[in-house]
Parts: structure tokens; sequence; C-alpha cells
């Protein structure tokens, strides 16, 4: 079962910085697309915590970080490719994937001090609390972790191109958004769990 949740969380960090370049709105709610998908990330570093412990929680930490630097060197070097002259889209596959290159940037300083913050955070929670309490560790380790990760990619994928209201409307909406999924997830942690430990 490790595998599959590792898999999933790589694949779903690397989905993120590449949805993670539109925003959509809600009404007057802004959000960046990453934030269906990225959300997600948290609940299986502690399902991997839960079952398997710290150091491999940390292990999958570490793996999402070096995939997403490798993705940004791919990416950087696809758009310097020299576009063939049959390939018309040249300037559309810039702009997607040349700020995909700036959300993996944010992304990697929010997810390197929020993703070690989560798993920080549930750890010491299960060593104050034992097996029991696993809805308490889950929410606070990840809306915890979430304000941090909010507040610094927004601020670092979209400085400068949006206005600082806009900023700090998307940091609050985001974390808001985030925070109710956190507590929307919480069955599924318990369900992952049980499954993995099978």
């Amino acid at each position: 079962m490790l595998i599959y949740l590792n898999a999933l969380f790589v694949g779903l960090l690397l989905i993120s910085n590449i949805l993670g370049v539109k925003v959509f709105s809600i009404g007057e709610f802004m959000l960046p697309a990453a934030a269906i998908v990225y959300v997600v990330t948290y609940l299986i570093t502690d399902v991997i915590g839960e079952v398997y412990g710290k150091e491999t929680a940390r292990k999958t930490v570490h793996a999402g970080f070096i995939t997403q630097v490798v993705a940004l060197i791919f990416i950087y070097i696809a758009i310097k490719l020299p576009a063939a002259p049959t390939f018309a889209s040249q300037v559309e596959f810039e702009q997607i994937l040349g700020g995909s290159f700036r959300v993996i940037l944010a992304s990697l300083f929010a997810y390197i001090a929020s993703q070690h913050l989560d798993v920080s955070l549930f750890h010491k929670l299960k060593e104050k609390h034992g097996e029991k309490k696993l809805w308490l560790r889950n929410n606070v380790s990840t809306m915890t972790s979430q304000l941090i990760d909010t507040t610094i990619f927004i601020s670092v994928a979209f400085w400068g191109i949006m206005p600082t209201s806009v900023l700090i409307g998307m940091i609050l909406t985001q974390y808001v958004f985030k925070f109710i999924i956190a507590i929307i997830d919480t069955p599924i942690v318990y369900l992952l769990v049980k499954f993995s430990k099978k």
C-alpha cells in the first residue's frame, strides 16, 4: 500500500504545480486551481505517518521535493528546446509552463516549510495521545501547516502579478477552503489508515 500512497502523493504534487497557473473564482472568492489537488497531499502524509511512522513520512516529503526539482529542470529544458516549424503553439506552451515554473518555485518554498511542519506536529500529538485521537492530530497538523503553505505559496507565486489586496483575499479564501477540506477528509483518513493496516 505504501508504494501506491507515495505514487499518489508525488503525482498530485506535480499535477498541482501545473494546475496552479490557473486562478478560478467562486463568487467573490478566488483560488488557484491547485487548491483542489494539493490539499489531498496532507491527507496522504498523515496516513503514511500514522501507519508507517514519522521517518517514512519524512522520506515521502523528501521524495516529493526531489521530484518537483527534477520536474522544474525538465520543464525549463522543454521550454528552451527550439520549436519545430510545424509546432505553432510555442508561445502558449511557454505561457502555461513558464507560469508553471514560477508556481513550482513557490510550491517548493511552501512545500518544504509546511510539509515538515505537518509531519512534526502530527507526531508530537501522536507521542502525546498514542493511537487515540487520530482526528485531532490529522486536523491540527493539517490546518496549521496549510496556513503556512498558503501564505508562502500565494505570496511567491503571484506577488507582482496581482494587487496586494487580491493576494490577501486569495490567502484567506484558500485557507478557509483548505480548513473545510481538512475537516471533511477526516473520515477518509480513518478509512485509508484502516485499509493500510490490513
